[in-house]
Parts: structure tokens; sequence; C-alpha cells
């Protein structure tokens, strides 16, 4: 309770709630063709590889319009950008109550919900950006369990469409994007944590390794927990025929589970390192997958999911604890580019399964190609991991002491009289 209280007091609560509000929403209207995919399904008649394409289809714009917005929050402010997105979600939700009428107009209207995906690294920067070194963690963790928000497409869009019909679903969701929108403008003040730099600086990470491992341990942890969540109520409704909105309630145990752990994730990096927390959760995830291969019941296969998300939920949460300590100035932008691939690789497991059940009739080879990949990630980093530990993160990836750090810094960049120095005061 003492280190929580030492927590806020170190930051802006005001502006965390905001982000997490913001990301929250931003995440529901993101995956809401997902959400409502058996109603969808059921009306045009959708093949597996169509669904797959249906739902992927905003998380690939979404992947794409992140690396934008995070360049832009850097020359008009995290706060500005989130507001000026979130007006276009309201918009973009406006055209869908009004015009989305055939299947080609619902992979268009994914175009447009790929807006709501593109919040990813403003919500985090702008959440983390008050709090010190020591709890960016956990600050991040706070602020990315706005992805609960499948948790509330899940739940609460199936029971519109049922009463309502699809097509409304989208302009309920245009009224309560208001609600995110007005907390930002009210409450929420734009974190000191910024320096300006030229176009060639914000975009460095694009040429580092680093950025590149990042990338891919991303895509595994977020695009996984994405891709399931995108495709789960469908899969629920053609593998166990439940109704439509039991596969919405039962998506939601999952999803959910997966968001709150991204919380713990980020708290368990600050204290055992990032690279150790990742570890073990790819280890259980890759376990996950595995059992879903043997295509269980309904209740040991919801109690899979729920282990699958827990680990990548986590694993997001400590992905992100290690971000700001490899990037300080320019957190915002290198989490945008990560957030960005990460969430392109949310297009990968539903494709994966979709065409998985229509060419064999079975899930199985999906589940496989998943696991797969995500024990090649993991070795991959664990590879790297060896150079972090002795330049910008201590043993496991925790953080190091603020003159360790510009010693590290001085080092990385070819400093060396600068890391003599810091070295000397250390």
């Amino acid at each position: 309770m003492a280190n929580m209280k030492a927590f806020f007091k170190s930051g802006h609560p005001p502006t965390l709630f905001a982000a997490f509000l913001y990301f929250d929403f931003s995440f529901a209207v993101w995956v809401l063709n997902g959400a409502m995919g058996p109603f969808i399904s059921e009306q045009f008649h959708l093949s597996p590889a169509q669904i797959g394409l249906m739902v992927s289809v905003p998380t690939l714009a979404g992947a794409f319009m992140r690396f934008p917005l995070g360049v832009l929050s850097q020359y008009i402010g995290r706060k500005k950008a989130a507001i000026v997105e979130m007006s276009a979600i309201v918009l973009a939700l406006v055209f869908g109550f009004l015009f989305v009428k055939s299947y080609n107009d619902v992979l268009a209207m994914g175009v447009l919900l790929g807006i709501a995906g593109a919040s990813f690294g403003v919500a985090l920067s702008l959440g983390s950006g008050w709090f010190p070194r020591q709890y960016k963690g956990l600050a991040m963790g706070i602020a990315g369990a706005g992805n609960s928000g499948t948790a509330l497409a899940a739940l609460f869009a199936p029971r519109l469409a049922m009463h309502f019909g699809w097509q409304r679903v989208y302009g309920f969701a245009a009224v309560m994007m208001l609600l995110p929108l007005i907390v930002m403008i009210v409450l929420a003040k734009e974190p000191p944590d910024i320096e300006h730099q030229t176009l060639r600086q914000h975009l460095s990470c694009l040429f580092e390794k680093d950025g590149w491992v990042f990338n891919l341990i991303y895509i595994i942890t977020f695009g996984g927990f994405l891709g399931l969540a995108t495709f789960l109520p469908s899969f629920y409704y053609s593998q166990f025929h439940v109704t439509k909105v039991q596969a919405g309630s039962l998506t939601v145990l999952a999803t959910l589970t997966g968001s709150l752990t991204r919380v713990v994730g980020g708290w368990f990096a600050d204290r055992v390192g990032g690279i150790t927390t990742l570890s073990v959760v790819f280890l259980i995830a890759v376990a996950g997958l595995f059992g879903l291969m043997t295509a269980p019941s309904l209740l040991a296969t919801t109690l899979l999911f729920m282990l699958c998300f827990a680990a990548l939920g986590a694993g997001n949460g400590a992905t992100f604890q290690l971000v700001p300590l490899r990037w300080p100035l320019t957190t915002a932008v290198a989490g945008g580019m990560i957030g960005e691939i990460g969430a392109l690789g949310g297009g990968i497991l539903p494709n994966l399964l979709g065409q998985s059940k229509q060419h064999t009739g079975s899930y199985r080879a999906g589940f496989i190609l998943y696991a797969g990949l995500a024990i090649v990630v993991l070795i991959v980093m664990r590879l790297v991991a060896r150079v972090w530990t002795r330049t910008w993160v201590t043993t496991g990836g925790r953080a190091i002491p603020s003159a360790s750090m510009f010693v590290a810094e001085s080092v990385r960049h070819g400093d060396l009289g600068e890391a003599v120095h810091a070295e000397a005061i250390v």
C-alpha cells in the first residue's frame, strides 16, 4: 500500500486515468467487428477465411496508423493528438451507423475502425509521462490495461446487436466515445518529458536492431492477444455452436484476464526485469497454445484461453517496461513503431486459424504455426538480451540508476569521455 501511495504521489493520476479511459474505449471500438463477427458472418454467409479477413482488417489498418500518430504527438503534444484521434473515431462510427450495409462495407468500415487502433503509443506515453523511471512499468501497465476494451466490446456489442441490429452498435459506440473525449479534455495534462528533435532522430529507432527485436516480441504478445480477442467470438460460435451472446461472454472471460495481467506484468518487470518476465510468459503462452491443439472440451478450452491471455497480457506489460528504458526521450514514437508492427501481428493469427479451418477442417495447424513462431522469437530475445544487460538494463532487464544509465547511454553512443566522468560520479 505504501508503494502504491508513493507511486501515485510521484506522478499525475488524473492524466493516467484519462489515458487509461482513452485507450480502453478506443480498444473497444477497434475490435467491434470481431465482437460482432457471428452476427455479420451469419447475415452475409461468410466462410472461415472471410471471417479471418474481416476481423483482421481493423487490426492491420490500426497498425499502419499508429506510427504517424506517434510522430504527430511529438509535435502537437500527446493530449492534443488524443483529442484529435477520438474526434475522428466518433465521425468514423457515425459513418458506420449510417452507411454500412454489405460485406464490402464491413471491410471498408474495418479500415475506419483502425483509427481507434492508433491510440496505443500515445495513450501509454501520455499516461506514464509524469512518472519517474522506477515506476514506468507500472504506469504503462495501468494505461495499457485499457486493452480491457476487448472485454467491453465482447460483453456489450453482442447484446446490443441482438436487440437493435449490429449496424446500430456503431451508433451506440459513437455516443460512448464522448465520455473519454470529455475526460481527456478536462483532466489530462501534457507530461513534461518531451524533447523536440528532428524527424530523423524520431525515426532512429526504425534503423536499430533492438527496435526490430521488440517488434518480434510484440508480434507475439500483443499480436497474439489482439488476434485471439478478435477471432474468439467466431471461434466459439463455430467450434462449440454456442449462441452469439454466449460466445461474447466466453470471450470476456479470456480477454479480461489478459487485460488485468498487463498491470501485473509491468509490476513484475519493474522488480525482476522485463527480460525475465517475458521469458516466463512466453513459455506459458506456448504451453497454452499446445494445449489448444488437442481440441478439448468447452470448459478446458476456455481455461486454456484464459491462461494464454494471462501470459500474453503480462508480456505486453513487460515489453513496455523495457521500451522507455531503451528510448527514454522518444518513448511515444518508439512505442508507436513497436505497437504498429505488433498490431500487424494481430492479423496473423485470425488468418492462420481461418485458413486452417477452411482447408483442414480444424484449427490445429494455426495454433501449431503460431506456437512455433513464439518459440523462435523467445530464442532470439534471449540471445540479444545478453547485450542489453551489458548496456542499458541490469540483470533480468531491470532499470539501472540514473547516473549509471548515463554511463550506459554514453558508451552506447561512443562518448567514452563522458562515460568515464559519469562513472567516477557513481
